[in-house]
């Protein structure tokens, strides 16, 4: 059982390797966790090491290898970022959803594809249902998307990963939600207020923020959680 300074370290090393191929600093690691001193991350890297989620690589610069995950992994934060951590289900084949319905889940449809990159006309129809643990919902209306794109990839989503979208049309800044812009594009991404602006900024350092007035954004919804599936 790791804590959950030490969860969100495995999952921003694991994240860098596996998008640069090596690991972070230590002072990137500090800044990501926003800690006051290395110290602490030398104290994380020994925790993790004993419990051998990682390994230091002899006679390599900033030499760390990932061993293992923890069997549920969400990204750790970049800083100045709100955490994203749901639950993550995984799924089977996208062709044979659970069909029959359990007393603790509930049936929520896959309504169509959401670009998190670039954004995409919006898709709505009845692409699969698919049964839901009601732990991961709470009251209000639900429904799914599937994640199109990469855009998201530092905050733990995928491309091809389904989200678990809450319909609402207000959300706090810096919570993810599906915004549709300037009424026919959709997008995912974390909602930041800027006085009298809206700032829809990617979790990917290789895209840029968009900045938009508050008319042009209407707020559709909020992630809640996702279902990873292996093929």
């Amino acid at each position: 059982m790791l804590t959950r300074k030490q969860h969100e370290l495995l999952m921003f090393i694991h994240e860098r390797i596996k998008e640069t191929g090596v690991s972070p600093s230590f002072d990137e690691m500090k800044e990501a966790l926003d800690l006051a001193s290395k110290s602490g991350i030398h104290r994380l890297i020994t925790a993790l090491e004993e419990r051998g989620f990682i390994r230091r690589l002899a006679h390599r610069a900033r030499a760390l290898e990932v061993t293992k995950l923890p069997e549920q992994a969400t990204t750790g934060p970049i800083r100045g970022r709100a955490p994203f951590t749901p639950a993550v289900i995984e799924g089977g084949g996208r062709s044979a959803p659970v069909s029959e319905a359990a007393n603790d889940t509930r049936e929520l449809v896959l309504v169509g594809k959401i670009a998190a990159g670039v954004p995409i006309a919006a898709i709505q129809g009845d692409n699969g249902r698919y049964q839901v643990p009601e732990a991961m919902l709470g009251a209000g209306e639900h429904y799914m998307l599937e994640i199109e794109g990469d855009s998201m990839i530092e905050a733990g989503i995928l491309n091809g990963d389904l989200v678990v979208i809450k319909r609402v049309d207000t959300a706090s800044s810096g919570e993810i939600v599906v915004a549709l812009v300037e009424g026919e594009e959709a997008t995912l991404k974390r909602l930041r207020k800027k006085g009298q602006s809206i700032a829809l900024e990617p979790a990917n350092r290789n895209y840029e923020t968009r900045i938009f007035g508050p008319d042009q954004v209407e707020v559709q919804g909020k992630l809640v959680g996702l279902i990873r599936q292996y093929h």
